[in-house]
């Protein structure tokens, strides 16, 4: 069954490239911001509309504004970000290959069109890579919806700290957490609808594994904008 739903996941994935615009609330400790974004095939733009739940000075404003208009006149800037955006759909494929061989499966319970898996670290399993060392130590759950054979929701914990180099090049604490919400924003069209990381620790030369963020997104449309002029123009219109 989680073989069967990954392999759909990772098949939209190469299949699916519809852009959405959407607004998207984003908690860490450095900042707390709602911002709207809207995707093309170009790349992707966004708006800041709020910082800390208040709208943006005016100044704050025109400096966003300006910020954006650099940003579509710098080719090597907008590379970089699709790089960027491409890389983690890269890291987030790996891992989801892992999930049917990474634990040890059971149902936990069938409530409609939903089935809830249990999962824990299968002790024969080795990992690859850092990070699939820290994803083969957690267990939690994942929830199925059936009759697209789509993963709905994804939530885990460290069962324990994982160290680096005996604890030399860092330890994440157990108990760390993670929950990813995914749901249907338009017919057979799925989209990460909130995101919520929250593990301790840290890792000498491997800083992106240990996170404190919360991520909603929501009001899902799909997107006219085919460049980033018009990607611009709509978000001119965003309050």
């Amino acid at each position: 069954m989680v073989a069967s739903a990954v392999a759909t996941e990772l098949q939209s994935n190469k299949t699916d490239h519809t852009p959405f615009m959407y607004r998207d609330h984003d908690i860490t400790p450095d900042h707390d911001t709602l911002y709207y974004t809207v995707e093309t095939p170009a790349g992707n733009l966004k708006k800041k509309l709020q910082d800390h739940g208040r709208p943006l000075s005016p100044q704050d404003r025109a400096a966003d504004d300006s910020a954006r208009g650099t940003l579509m006149s710098n080719p090597d800037a907008m590379r970089k970000l699709r790089q960027n955006n491409t890389h983690d759909d890269q890291q987030a494929e790996q891992m989801l290959k892992l999930l049917p061989v990474a634990y040890l499966w059971s149902i936990a319970s069938e409530h409609g069109d939903l089935t809830t898996l249990d999962f824990k670290p299968d002790p024969a399993f080795n990992p690859p890579s850092m990070e699939a060392r820290v994803l083969s130590a957690m267990s939690g759950q994942i929830v199925i919806s059936r009759p697209q054979n789509r993963i709905a929701t994804i939530r885990g914990s460290l069962v324990d700290d994982v160290k680096f180099g005996y604890g030399i090049f860092g330890r994440l604490r157990q108990g760390g957490s993670f929950q990813v919400e995914r749901r249907e924003v338009a017919p057979h069209h799925w989209q990460i609808t909130e995101t919520h990381v929250h593990i301790s620790g840290h890792a000498l030369f491997f800083k992106s594994i240990g996170d404190q963020e919360d991520e909603v997104r929501s009001d899902f449309h799909i997107s006219p904008a085919t460049t980033l002029q018009q990607a611009n123009d709509i978000l001119n219109k965003v309050n």
